[in-house]
């Protein structure tokens, strides 16, 4: 009926980042539209405009509003109060919620995504606003949809550090293959390519981030040496120099031996997402004599690890 879907529920849940994965597929088979996740953001005093650094995530979804709205917000509360119990030694996630007439998403986009420097040589920025490169800046558009976020992430900007750190010293770097795993809007794909790669493989399971790091590829120009597919990575075949994984720590350490088998010999793995409690049990896994830590990144309660495959 007309008129029906003009008036939504704005669901806001504040959740450790080991139950984001978890909260959001249930929002997605609760219905709700644009499910998507950014930072808690604490501010910092000094006035610096970098990366949230808060070690919880917050998931935004949109239900539609309806007579049942009630029951299905009983039913998100109740999904918590499970998850809660099943991870007691976790802090349990807060829901809020909130009323919205005929939303505007383009501009609630807006309100929260402003060009953003995020290393030395890059600057990530939404399609819509405008700046100026000074100096040796690589600039990021990125339009990034409703559903998956804006790169503004300590670990994000992490990963983006740990690659500079690695092409910008490879004078080799045009003839390397890089893989990012889980490329969400394809910031790190593109931004490997942007940094000289010349082969780059971005892979999601999700079909709309497949969709929307494809437009973004496109609309930086470097389709030429970048490939975003649709498959889960257990599938994935071949061999890398550099493999990029923003995940989170259980992926990471489900997934290592198969990361490891897919990076060739000399080759590096960046591995980000992962939480400060966690961070000894990634590193640990992941150093088991077939390859070392080379770095280690950290943003408060935030870690970010390169390792480096024995070899060459």
């Amino acid at each position: 009926m007309p008129g029906t879907r003009e008036k939504w529920v704005e669901i806001t849940i504040l959740t450790p980042p080991e139950l984001v994965d978890a909260l959001s597929n249930f929002m997605e088979e609760l219905g709700a539209d644009g499910v998507f996740q950014e930072a808690e953001h604490i501010p910092d005093e000094s006035g610096f405009n970098g990366p949230a650094i808060s070690s919880k995530e917050k998931i935004k979804s949109y239900l539609p509003w309806s007579h049942g709205i009630k029951e299905q917000t009983a039913r998100i509360k109740v999904y918590i109060d499970s998850l809660s119990s099943i991870f007691p030694r976790l802090e349990k996630p807060r829901l809020s919620t909130k009323t919205i007439v005929d939303p505007d998403w383009a501009e609630e986009w807006k309100k929260h995504f402003k060009p953003l420097r995020v290393s030395n040589n890059i600057v990530i920025k939404p399609t819509w606003e405008r700046y100026s490169p000074a100096g040796r800046d690589i600039v990021i558009d990125i339009d990034p949809g409703m559903a998956f976020g804006t790169g503004q992430h300590a670990s994000t900007a992490m990963c983006i550090m740990a690659i500079e750190d690695i092409l910008l010293k490879d004078r080799f770097r045009e003839e390397r293959d890089i893989l990012d795993v889980g490329t969400g809007t394809g910031i790190l794909a593109i931004c490997t390519a942007k940094l000289g790669a010349g082969r780059v493989t971005g892979i999601d399971t999700d079909p709309k981030a497949v969709e929307i790091a494809g437009k973004n590829v496109v609309i930086n120009e470097v389709g030429d040496r970048v490939e975003i597919i649709n498959r889960d990575i257990a599938l994935c075949r071949g061999s890398f120099d550099l493999i990029v994984a923003n995940l989170i720590s259980g992926a990471l350490i489900k997934l290592h031996s198969h990361l490891i088998s897919l990076t060739k010999p000399g080759g590096h793995i960046i591995a980000s997402g992962i939480t400060e409690h966690d961070a000894k049990d990634v590193e640990k896994i992941f150093c088991n004599g077939e390859t070392v830590l080379h770095d280690t990144r950290s943003e408060k309660e935030w870690v970010c690890y390169t390792f480096k495959k024995a070899g060459r």
